[in-house]
């Protein structure tokens, strides 16, 4: 395998499926189901997950609620995600531990640097949910943040496309794939691939980047042989 620690990024809308919210219980177990291809390969496993499908921060202004009382709502969906997933990843043999950036101690542990990683050395899926634990801060700022802190060696983002493209390829057909991309290219096209906290600790820390479709059977068992698939962003 060509990693031997990898911090995979989900959004929250990645499991919604074809539903318009929620959680559709099917992507779920095919998700669990590549996860373990790859965990049973030896691989140790982090994960964070987005809160999308569920709530979102950034809806509370237009909901008359305060943005930091919306973004702390926020971080509580994504608790409502991990917990969903760590129960599939479990149902289907794997050991986890679901670890929050906010005290929840009823159903999951606080985070801590050095017992996350024990978990990982241990064999353990560890999930990182309720972001850093703090207002104003994307998911991909906790997958940027959480991978540095625990040695991850590259953040794998599944999305529902293959890549990162020219133009939003749901919308404008002529769009055009890249294959590979410098941290600098991406900034000066601006391309939206991270919020821009998220991306620079990846750019500072040299912390490789791979967009790729999740929903691709098989996907993910590829990238962590070293196959190249999606859209690698690194400093090149």
């Amino acid at each position: 395998m060509k990693y031997k620690r990898i911090l995979l990024k989900l959004s929250g809308e990645s499991l919604m499926g074809e539903d318009n919210y929620g959680i559709d219980p099917n992507r779920l177990q095919k998700y669990a189901e590549e996860i373990k291809k790859v965990k049973d390969l030896g691989v140790e496993i982090a994960i964070v997950i987005g809160g999308g499908n569920i709530y979102r921060g950034v809806q509370a202004e237009k909901t008359g609620i305060d943005r930091v009382q919306g973004d702390y709502m926020g971080m509580l969906a994504t608790l409502i995600n991990a917990m969903a997933l760590q129960s599939a990843l479990e149902q289907n043999g794997m050991y986890t531990r679901l670890m929050s950036g906010i005290k929840v101690e009823s159903v999951c542990e606080p985070f801590i640097r050095r017992r996350a990683i024990r978990h990982l050395e241990k064999g353990r899926i560890v999930i990182f949910g309720a972001g850093i634990g703090n207002p104003y801060f994307t998911t991909d700022s906790t997958a940027s943040l959480r991978a540095i802190e625990i040695e991850a060696e590259v953040v794998l983002k599944g999305t529902r496309v293959d890549g990162v493209y020219t133009a939003d390829p749901e919308k404008d057909k002529t769009a055009t794939k890249y294959n590979s991309l410098s941290y600098q290219e991406a900034y000066e096209k601006n391309l939206n691939i991270m919020d821009m906290t998220a991306f620079t600790l990846c750019q500072e820390n040299n912390l490789p980047i791979i967009v790729f479709d999740m929903n691709k059977d098989g996907n993910l068992m590829k990238l962590a042989q070293g196959e190249e698939i999606g859209t690698l962003i690194t400093s090149l």
